[in-house]
């Protein structure tokens, strides 16, 4: 790289870190900071583990006031290591989903005012009409959540306009009601932004559009109208409100690349960076993942931690209740799907402790080799039934049931004679049914959006995603991956990917590289993808499709639905 190449920031703010990662055109990492919130605010601002609650009214929110001054702190850490803040060109982030900030009628002034001799935290706090941000992890919604989708009459109805049923954490039920309860602070309130807007706003000196990916969770975008929806807009705001929330909301902008601007003043004044560096949309941190490497329509991204999400980018619109929809954040006609599952890594875990201890330094290997010695199933030859589980510690979204433990058998060829288990099967059976169990609930609500890969030696091979990714602590588990392969297939196989704790701010970096040097109409994978290295990044660690393997679970995958359809009648959460 040479010394006076451009370089590219990218930002991740997430609930409990500030993180900041700098790179060069060729995706190679310069230099990087965080700020950790607890560990640098917690006593100030009295939160754990990034936020306040309170439970009276379930409510979870992050004061904006700390933001402000992790900002401040983290460009003076990468100061601090020497980075050459004055070669940035352009600068692009990632931040927590459906959170939202509330300016007050001076944050423009204020915004485009600031003096580099004070902190952003002493100018801004009056550009705020409210002190907090709801957090996703906020509840307290639930009354606007039965009227969101009473509104178009059904949840199913509400998921094919907006992309997603109603939640308590999206933005739309969270203004409405803090709307309801701070009459005040709303009527105060100049302009309202996504946790990402917001830290573009404050890039930018004025109030940033917000992301077309990141808007669509909200439950108040129209993703193929392409504009507010009227109805959602007129429930939220009231009728004669319409225009007001409208206003507040402000254009929501298209292009996910590009610039919205020259940096503010402050930065250049304060920290060295160049005038000429410029300010592209910021966007979530579920589209940021997949913008950490190059992901193409069909490839998929299995999220392996304490909770489990499934992300795939498909040219499909197909929404559901069940699952959410976003528009892409950087290619228009291509969507992001995504699956969020409580039960994920805790389950396994639990499963795993019942088994005996292993002698060595491994905790998993007894569950790996009882996972990866039981076959398929657990049909060990022509005749036996197929065994079929949901193992829920934690109440589940998808599909909406209490936490339980259930086992089933069905006939292993047509799923007929679907019956519950009348007492529980051994304990190393179960270690390889969790990981079905788990993949089979992402193929089964996937299915509708995957195509084949092409022609096999003879005839077409099935529907299945092209390859997938693993990331997470589970990515590290060869009888997870394998056994994600058997139920997923993959037709180019299952990789485990390391792109480290900075997926989302590597996804923020690497918009801004596209955003800035991309040719006259190239795409983000395209551009990426020319510049992103294989090695050292990922590791093929599983076959995916294997023959027959992957068509022993569709057999079974209408009674998997079943299953979960009886057991929602008995245990639906309430």
């Amino acid at each position: 790289m040479a010394n006076e190449g451009p370089l590219y920031l990218g930002f991740d703010l997430s609930t409990q870190q500030l993180k900041a990662i700098v790179i060069a055109s060729d995706l190679t990492v310069v230099s990087d900071a965080k700020v950790d919130f607890d560990g640098d605010f917690g006593s100030k601002y009295g939160i754990k583990k990034g936020v306040q609650v309170n439970e009276a009214e379930d409510e979870v929110f992050a004061p904006v006031a700390m933001w402000l001054e992790a900002l401040d702190l983290v460009l003076h850490r990468l100061q601090e290591k020497n980075t050459p803040l004055n070669r940035i060109r352009g600068i692009s982030g990632s931040c927590q989903q459906h959170g939202s900030v509330y300016w007050s009628r001076g944050a423009e002034t204020l915004l485009s005012g600031l003096q580099p001799d004070k902190t952003l935290v002493d100018q801004l706090t009056g550009a705020l009409s409210h002190p907090y941000a709801p957090n996703w992890q906020d509840h307290s919604t639930q009354a606007e959540c039965d009227q969101y989708d009473a509104q178009l009459e059904t949840a199913e109805r509400l998921a094919q306009v907006t992309g997603s049923s109603a939640h308590h954490r999206f933005t739309g039920t969270q203004i409405m009601r803090l709307r309801r309860k701070l009459p005040g602070m709303y009527a105060a309130t100049s302009r309202i932004s996504l946790v990402s807007s917001f830290l573009a706003s404050l890039f930018l000196g004025s109030v940033a559009p917000m992301d077309i990916s990141d808007v669509c969770g909200m439950n108040l975008w129209d993703i193929l109208g392409k504009n507010w929806s009227e109805p959602l807009l007129e429930l939220t705001a009231g009728k004669d409100g319409v225009s007001e929330l409208r206003s507040k909301l402000g254009e929501v902008r298209q292009d996910g690349g590009g610039s919205m601007g020259p940096i503010s003043s402050y930065f250049t004044a304060k920290y060295g960076f160049s005038p000429k560096c410029g300010i592209a949309p910021f966007t979530g941190d579920n589209p940021a993942t997949i913008l950490a490497l190059p992901l193409r329509p069909l490839d998929a991204i299995v999220s392996l931690g304490t909770s489990t999400t499934f992300l795939m980018i498909t040219p499909v619109y197909k929404p559901d209740p069940s699952y959410h929809f976003f528009n892409h954040p950087t290619t228009p006609g291509q969507y992001m799907f995504m699956l969020c599952y409580k039960n994920g890594g805790l389950a396994r875990e639990k499963v795993r402790d019942v088994l005996p201890k292993p002698d060595g330094p491994d905790p998993w290997a007894t569950f790996n080799q009882n996972a990866l010695s039981t076959p398929p199933l657990d049909v060990k030859s022509a005749g036996d039934p197929a065994k079929l589980g949901l193992y829920f510690y934690l109440p589940e979204i998808v599909p909406n049931i209490s936490a339980g433990t259930w086992r089933y058998t069905c006939d292993s060829t047509d799923g007929s004679g679907l019956t519950e288990a009348e007492a529980p099967w051994p304990a190393e059976t179960d270690a390889r049914v969790i990981i079905e169990s788990q993949a089979l609930s992402m193929r089964l609500r996937s299915q509708k959006l995957v195509q084949s890969p092409g022609a096999a030696v003879v005839g077409e091979l099935p529907a299945q995603p092209h390859r997938i990714y693993l990331v997470g602590g589970g990515s590290l588990n060869p009888a997870i991956s394998q056994v994600m392969g058997d139920v997923l297939g993959g037709v180019e196989g299952v990789y485990k990917l390391d792109v480290g704790g900075n997926a989302c701010a590597l996804g923020g970096a690497y918009k801004a590289v596209w955003a800035f040097e991309r040719a006259d109409g190239e795409t983000f994978d395209e551009l990426i993808g020319k510049r992103w290295k294989e090695e050292g990044t990922i590791q093929k660690v599983g076959d995916g499709y294997r023959e027959g393997v992957f068509e022993k679970y569709g057999n079974v995958l209408g009674v998997f639905e079943q299953m979960e359809e009886r057991i929602l009648e008995v245990a639906r959460n309430t």
